[in-house]
């Protein structure tokens, strides 16, 4: 017999389900909100100590003031340092949050400076205690908390003199290419805009805390006193001299050519 021929092979089709997305656990959302609202009292909690108690407070006390247990604070904080860098942070949003105000009512760069002068020397007038928590017992390294606090701090001083003192791009202050002579001033000014600002922190923190060493001594300067100073010292110094050298600029580029 000759074999029957073959039937018609059969084709498997397999379904592609489409990829379903789970659905965010409520309860993960629930306890990272929990933890960041806990972390944020703990940072409060022990700003508050620092105030009261002064920079060399310990944990227990921190922990105690808090009414928990060290313990329960190290679950948020891997040591003491890191809870300095959580107290920094806090302190430099609020410096933030004063020199942004100070800065849309100031009507000159000059009085700009002499607000966020004022600002810093405000800050470390009202709590002393916090200001050496943050900034003491450690390197300007930007991972310990003098860093942090530093770095942040320049930059926040920075921002607005090198938008003064360079072009603008859609509100900020920008590095442009070098594709020519105009672009390599500009960027030109924008760092030493930024070198002039690290220099000025510095420089204030320097005045302020020799100022908080002393404010109580005879002949001493208040505060209105110290902050006009500083201002005006800095103010003669890089920062006043490249505003003046770009409104001399900006004159002379107006006027005719001589024939």
């Amino acid at each position: 017999m000759s074999p029957s021929p073959p039937g018609p092979s059969k084709t498997t089709t397999l379904t592609v389900m489409p990829l379903v997305q789970p659905e965010p656990d409520g309860r993960s959302t629930r306890w990272a909100d929990h933890r960041e609202a806990r972390r944020a009292e703990l940072v409060r909690a022990a700003r508050k100590t620092v105030h009261h108690r002064g920079p060399d407070v310990s944990m227990e006390e921190i922990a105690a003031d808090a009414g928990t247990s060290k313990s329960i604070v190290y679950r948020y904080f891997s040591d003491k340092t890191g809870l300095q860098i959580a107290v920094a942070e806090a302190v430099v949003l609020q410096i933030q949050g004063a020199l942004e105000g100070v800065l849309r009512v100031a009507p000159t760069p000059r009085e700009g400076l002499r607000a966020m002068v004022a600002v810093y020397l405000e800050m470390i007038e009202s709590s002393p205690n916090v200001y050496a928590f943050v900034t003491r017992n450690g390197s300007v390294e930007s991972g310990g908390p003098l860093g942090h606090f530093l770095d942040s701090v320049t930059a926040l001083v920075a921002a607005p003199f090198a938008r003064g003192l360079t072009e603008e791009h859609n509100g900020r202050a920008r590095r442009p290419e070098a594709n020519g002579a105009d672009d390599e001033l500009l960027a030109a000014r924008v760092a030493l805009a930024e070198s002039w600002a690290a220099g000025a922190v510095g420089f204030v923190r320097g005045s302020g805390e020799w100022w908080l060493a002393h404010r109580d001594e005879p002949g001493t300067a208040d505060r209105e006193e110290i902050t006009a100073h500083v201002a005006a010292w800095l103010w003669a110094g890089p920062v006043g001299l490249l505003a003046r050298d770009r409104k001399t600029t900006a004159i002379t580029s107006d006027s005719p050519e001589e024939a």
